[in-house]
């Protein structure tokens, strides 16, 4: 995911944000950088379910052991959230994945207490599907 900030600097870029609209527009602009699904990665088992926009996550082991993440939604805002999950589990190994809850990282962006409640299910949803395809990739 190349020229995406790291997770230290999400958080800088996320705290020097002077009010929601301008952290939502950050969102949006890191959603816009997610490169393009290719239609292989546009397949029903890359849909996650329980979310109300359309969401493909898909995951591959590289060579080194890490797993390379990519996604689209249909809608700007969640490919944005997208964008932020990926960046939170950038870099790590499918265990690591497993056992890292970004959960506080959300709360430290203060982006839960943001979300509409359909968008916090569907954030959800992201990241339960991410483990369980972490754990699938942990078993090969």
């Amino acid at each position: 995911m190349a020229g995406m900030p790291d997770r230290d600097k999400l958080i800088r870029n996320f705290s020097r944000s002077n009010n929601w609209e301008e952290k939502y527009l950050y969102i949006i602009e890191l959603g816009a950088q997610l490169p393009p699904l290719t239609e292989a990665q546009r397949q029903p088992e890359n849909l996650i379910s329980g979310c109300q926009s359309q969401v493909w996550i898909a995951m591959t082991p590289s060579a080194e052991g890490t797993v390379i993440f990519a996604g689209d939604s249909d809608a700007a805002i969640v490919k944005g959230l997208v964008a932020v999950v990926f960046i939170l589990y950038q870099g790590l190994t499918p265990q690591q994945i497993i056992d890292l809850d970004v959960r506080p990282f959300f709360a430290d962006l203060a982006l839960s207490q943001h979300l509409t409640p359909s968008r916090s299910q569907g954030l959800e949803a992201m990241i339960r599907a991410i483990r369980a395809k972490a754990a699938a990739l942990n078993t090969h």
